[in-house]
């Protein structure tokens, strides 16, 4: 009888709390129970591409999953020995037995296809919780083969997107890379980030016991939206045989490092932005460094006389054909200056002291060109200045006001010294000359295209302004002419060319005066300026930039010419005399 009441009592309390359950909070136990089943999943957005400006691909995110494995649930498993009647939903290694059970046997089972150590794993899987990350950036044929292994709500993967760079080295420290979150941190990936990064979306559904959803369980969704992709005026062909002949370049000359600029004159994009340093794009140093072609800054050099000497003709001062005695040294306001060469008095002209270099010829044709004016041509052709490419890193350089400027400063800056630039700067200063005396605005954003593949072409920052006029324009040309013949060995056979040279004392690891920069800068082909090309070398053997950097130039040109077809130049015939 007293066992008869005790199971009484018990199934009576089984009823009262089955009405309970069921009647009383029924609604409240099943909210609760869904509550506990649904799951919010995050849809990744993927970053937009990077590409150059024939559509090659530079940077992709491509798809990958993160593996996920459920401690608890592995600790539990038990595998299914493989029989007729089991078929393909048992579990095997090598066509033999697991041999363990518990989150042993699961590492067993996932380790060749993750190719982890099985120890490794199986201490992942020995923790508390129902959530560790096993493995990131798994393919999507690794992810089927797991899907294959009969582990459903044990081990599952979460879609996710890794940044691929598809050439390596080429513009690895230019491109940058990305954050463990996909966020650029340098470079262009850095510049563009808001651009390339899309929206995640997400599902809002019930799982069951297998992490598989529920059908007809979904609530909520909102699809991902892709970021945009960005095409580059960079053009991939070029950008790849830039940093070849750079990289090659400062072997020959034992220079620690080069830079080369490729700019189209017609309409100021950048073809090539390029330095010798080898660096993989996405890599952590990527991430951690400037390309040297954005941060390096300079004295340009002799290569500063040509925005002296278009200052003098369009001041009205002097033309290119004027006539000069030029000593080769000489002493104002207690300073004294020199040539490179030691020469007695030279009869040259205004184009033939931009033809041999003149500092001391720089120094006598500017006697009436006042401070004021010789920093108002500086600064006009955009040196010092910011040039609206946003590049991260880059530095605008150094340009003091004329008010700021000592005895000698007022001088040396007739001759590209006491100021600093950076090789997109001077290749765009160069580029006024080119283009009869406008400057225009830079480029190397090409086009935007949303995830919809709507493309929208990207105007440059800022409006041409005029810097010189057209006919001075002409003179320092025809004048520049005459540099580039004076190197016979920096040439590109068929094609004349506008061009100029600089060396320029910089400040080497003592601090002091102790390193060179070797430049050259050139317009090619001279009868229908297409490109300039900017090459400058850190204290390479041969020392002055015409001797270094210039054929480096030619070759770059020589490139240009047989890729983009350019018909050849005709005879020169209007010669400018450069002595009298």
């Amino acid at each position: 009888m007293a066992i008869g009441v005790i199971l009484a009592l018990m199934g009576t309390a089984c009823l009262i709390q089955l009405a309970n359950i069921q009647l009383i909070n029924g609604k409240t136990m099943a909210q609760a129970a869904a509550q506990s089943r649904t799951i919010t999943v995050t849809l990744k957005a993927r970053r937009g591409k990077i590409m150059d400006t024939n559509g090659l691909i530079l940077a992709q995110s491509v798809e990958r999953y993160t593996i996920i494995g459920n401690p608890e649930e592995a600790q539990a498993f038990t595998p299914t020995t493989c029989t007729k009647q089991t078929g393909d939903n048992c579990h095997q290694v090598d066509g033999k037995p697991v041999g363990a059970t518990g989150a042993a046997a699961v590492a067993r089972l996932l380790a060749p296809v993750l190719d982890m150590d099985a120890t490794e794993l199986g201490a992942m899987l020995s923790g508390t919780g129902q959530y560790a990350v096993l493995k990131k950036d798994v393919t999507p044929a690794v992810k089927r083969k797991i899907s294959k292994l009969n582990l459903g709500g044990i081990v599952y993967a979460e879609l996710s997107n890794e940044r691929i760079y598809s050439n390596g080295t080429l513009m690895g420290a230019l491109l940058g890379g990305v954050d463990g979150e996909g966020k650029g941190v340098a470079g262009i990936e850095q510049m563009e980030n808001k651009t390339l990064t899309g929206e995640d979306g997400y599902q809002v559904y019930q799982q069951g016991n297998n992490g598989v959803e529920i059908p007809g369980t979904m609530t909520e969704s909102k699809d991902a939206v892709n970021g945009s992709d960005v095409t580059l005026t960079i053009d991939h062909d070029v950008q790849w045989y830039v940093e070849k002949v750079l990289k090659e370049s400062c072997t020959k000359y034992s220079s620690p490092w080069g830079v080369a600029v490729v700019q189209d004159t017609q309409t100021g994009d950048i073809l090539a932005l390029a330095d010798s340093d080898e660096i993989e794009a996405g890599s952590d140093q990527a991430k951690m460094t400037v390309s040297r072609a954005v941060s390096a800054t300079f004295e340009p050099g002799s290569i500063g006389k040509v925005f002296t000497m278009s200052g003098m003709i369009q001041l009205g001062l002097h033309q290119a054909s004027d006539k000069f005695t030029v000593p080769d040294h000489i002493t104002t306001n207690g300073q004294t200056y020199s040539d490179a060469t030691t020469h007695g008095d030279e009869h040259w002209t205004l184009a033939g002291i931009l033809e041999q270099s003149s500092n001391v010829g720089m120094i006598i044709a500017a006697e009436k060109m006042s401070n004021e004016q010789r920093y108002e041509f500086i600064s006009k052709f955009g040196i010092g200045q910011d040039n609206g490419l946003g590049l991260p890193g880059e530095v605008d350089g150094l340009l003091y006001s004329a008010d700021q400027w000592d005895l000698r400063t007022q001088n040396t800056v007739l001759f590209g010294q006491a100021y600093t630039t950076n090789a997109l700067q001077l290749t765009n200063a160069v580029a006024v000359i080119a283009n009869k005396g406008v400057k225009k605005p830079q480029r190397i954003i090409k086009a935007i295209s949303d995830a919809e593949g709507h493309s929208e072409e990207q105007k440059p920052e800022g409006e041409a302004t005029r810097v010189i006029d057209e006919q001075v324009a002409s003179q320092v040309m025809n004048a520049m002419e005459s540099v580039s013949d004076h190197y016979p060995f920096v040439k590109v056979d068929g094609y004349r060319v506008v061009a100029k040279s600089g060396t320029a004392e910089v400040a080497g690891a003592d601090g002091r005066l102790s390193s060179i920069i070797s430049d050259y800068s050139a317009i090619i082909p001279a009868d229908n300026p297409r490109f300039v090309v900017t090459v400058l070398l850190k204290d390479p053997q041969g020392g002055y930039g015409g001797l270094t950097a210039g054929p480096v130039t030619a070759e770059i040109g020589e490139f240009l010419m047989q890729k983009y077809e350019v018909p050849a130049s005709s005879p020169r015939t209007d010669a400018i005399p450069v002595t009298w």
